[in-house]
């Protein structure tokens, strides 16, 4: 039944004010536009709505009982249309992303605190996964952003921005590290290091990093969580080797932390979508707004690192 809003529309401005001239007025159009509306809508019906003389314009019985339901329909559309174009606007929305849980738990939250200042009818649905489930929410499409660390060549993504993220070694105050001249790979692994766990991309990047340098480290213990390691190296159990992104390494005071001298014991940080798909109007404010800190907001957690050389 080929019935247009624009008729729906017609029908129950007539309906309300009993006048097709002050009903052409209300909607800005011409009374025989308005007239042409109504006769086609109730052709396609098959139905006269309207009981029509020089004086008076009244709904027939049909009319009346069609009146209420299409009022609700035009209710229901024009909600959805305002909701729509405040999508569209940027005014409201569902940002989804899935962050490594250093990022998650370290540089997002103070980027998207800043970002619903300029767009408070924005939330998020914020995922802390490890690399690989971050790139599965991704190619699946269960978030609409990813930020990782690691590899992600893949033809089904696409790389919005791309960053560093430094490693650092965090030891207990008066450790004998922090008088070395520097920090390397073989001094690292003069000590009993506290290791994140397989699958991790700190972990990818630190046993990389020996690889690359010739020698191997001498693991103490292995830790799921950063806070984890973090309270290893406070009870004296080893030194952990961490990303300087880690809020945790600021949680305690008592420890310190040092730049290793050796650019390979650094992540890549990717900020990524699904390749070939659009992002939601706000999700693409987001990224850019993200892309736009993201440097500014790892300068920060660097500056925030305890005792750091």
């Amino acid at each position: 039944m080929d019935v247009s809003v624009r008729q729906l529309r017609s029908f129950v401005a007539v309906a309300k004010l009993r006048s097709f001239t002050q009903a052409a007025s209300a909607l800005h159009i011409s009374q025989p536009t308005l007239t042409v509306q109504i006769k086609r809508l109730e052709e396609t019906l098959g139905l006269r709505l309207f009981d029509r003389n020089p004086r008076s314009v009244d709904l027939t019985r049909i009319g009346q009982q069609l009146l209420p339901a299409l009022e609700r329909a035009l209710q229901d559309l024009d909600s959805v249309l305002l909701d729509v174009q405040d999508i569209a606007s940027e005014r409201r929305g569902v940002v989804r992303i899935a962050a490594l849980p250093s990022f998650a738990a370290g540089v997002l939250p103070d980027v998207i605190k800043q970002f619903r200042e300029d767009y408070p009818g924005v939330s998020f649905v914020l995922k802390d996964v490890i690399a690989r489930d971050v790139l599965t929410m991704v190619r699946s499409e269960d978030v609409d952003l990813g930020l990782t660390a690691g590899d992600t060549r893949f033809p089904d993504v696409t790389n919005l921005f791309a960053a560093r993220d430094e490693m650092v070694v965090v030891y207990p105050k008066n450790h004998a590290i922090a008088n070395a001249a520097k920090v390397t790979a073989a001094t690292l692994a003069e000590h009993p290091l506290i290791l994140m766990y397989q699958g991790t991309s700190v972990r990818a990047v630190t046993d990389a990093a020996f690889r690359k340098a010739g020698t191997a480290p001498n693991p103490a213990s292995e830790a799921t969580y950063m806070m984890t390691a973090i309270g290893m190296v406070k009870a004296g159990i080893g030194l952990a080797i961490l990303p300087i992104s880690a809020r945790e390494i600021a949680a305690e005071r008592t420890l310190r932390s040092r730049k290793i001298n050796d650019s390979n014991f650094s992540r890549p940080i990717n900020l990524i979508k699904k390749a070939n798909r659009t992002l939601p109007p706000i999700a693409k404010a987001f990224s850019q707004f993200l892309a736009e800190n993201l440097t500014t907001a790892l300068a920060g957690s660097a500056s925030h690192a305890p005792g750091r050389k």
